[in-house]
């Protein structure tokens, strides 16, 4: 059964949910403004999946495991080989429809997608208004544990969609290239220092993750609404465009709308100003233009 695209709504799930191929995946996390410093922490949404979710669904924790673990910064994408060792332990194979959900802020189902898609899944999807309005509706929630026999998967890795820092480096000064903050205008400007160092990557446009979303139910504004966002910073104009946020998470969500926008060449920075300000050798720009 294959995906539309890279969003289904909450009516193509409803009537999907029979399927044999389906694999629903919630990807909740929570984060917390840090009180003794810097950044986030993170909380786990597995408490409020268990409370509640779309019959089938099962829990991807991409706080401890689907991350990888010898990397100084949270949540960076573990091996290919580890994820689909990952994702076949879920019961999602080569052959799976898969749809993607998360409660709160769609960051965190884009970046499972956006994973998925690194390792070639191309039957995937994300889920357009999320738990929120998949209750809203009135649809069947349950507390019941899905259970999938695990199966063997082969990974097709796409290392062109991930971005390291020599290559955000490189990009300062590559007229190619599009580089883009998701961040808000007051972080992406330097007003709000969230990561310990105020401000921005040097030539990098600022395009704010929730200005993509309907405010009034946070779905997806539909591409015709969502290209001149992205036009305005230039982004069809360059072959290549990089994402990046605070740790690589709503970077994402811009790359869900250059995808459904047309883009071709599309990679997140996984590393993101978690990384960036770490090394003081960097540069940074302060203000609101790029």
């Amino acid at each position: 059964m294959p995906v539309p695209g890279p969003l289904v709504t909450t009516q193509w799930l409803a009537a999907a949910l029979n399927d044999p191929s389906l694999r629903v995946l919630d990807a909740t996390v929570f984060l917390h403004p840090n009180p003794n410093g810097a950044g986030y922490i993170p909380e786990s949404g597995a408490a409020r999946w268990a409370a509640a979710h779309i019959p089938g669904a099962q829990f991807v924790d991409l706080i401890a495991a689907f991350s990888d673990p010898a990397s100084a910064v949270r949540f960076t994408m573990p091996s290919a080989a580890r994820f689909g060792e990952l994702a076949g332990a879920l019961g999602v194979g080569n052959d799976s429809t898969i749809v993607i959900y998360s409660s709160g802020s769609p960051m965190w189902a884009t970046r499972l997608w956006w994973m998925f898609r690194s390792v070639g899944w191309d039957n995937c999807a994300v889920l357009d208004g999320g738990l929120a309005k998949w209750q809203h509706e009135g649809r069947a929630v349950t507390t019941a544990v899905a259970h999938f026999p695990a199966v063997p998967v082969t990974v097709a890795p796409r290392p062109a969609l991930w971005a390291d820092r020599h290559e955000v480096l490189a990009a300062m000064d590559n007229t190619a290239v599009c580089t883009i903050n998701a961040l808000s205008p007051s972080v992406y400007s330097g007003e709000q220092n969230t990561y310990g160092r105020a401000g921005h990557i040097p030539g990098s446009q600022n395009v704010f993750y929730n200005n993509l979303l309907n405010a009034e139910d946070e779905t997806w504004c539909r591409p015709e609404q969502l290209r001149p966002l992205f036009e305005a910073v230039g982004a069809y104009a360059r072959p290549r465009v990089i994402c990046y946020c605070g740790g690589g998470i709503s970077a994402t969500m811009d790359a869900l709308a250059l995808v459904l926008t047309g883009h071709p060449n599309i990679a997140v920075y996984d590393g993101s100003m978690m990384e960036w300000v770490a090394d003081p050798q960097l540069p940074l720009s302060l203000g609101a233009d790029a």
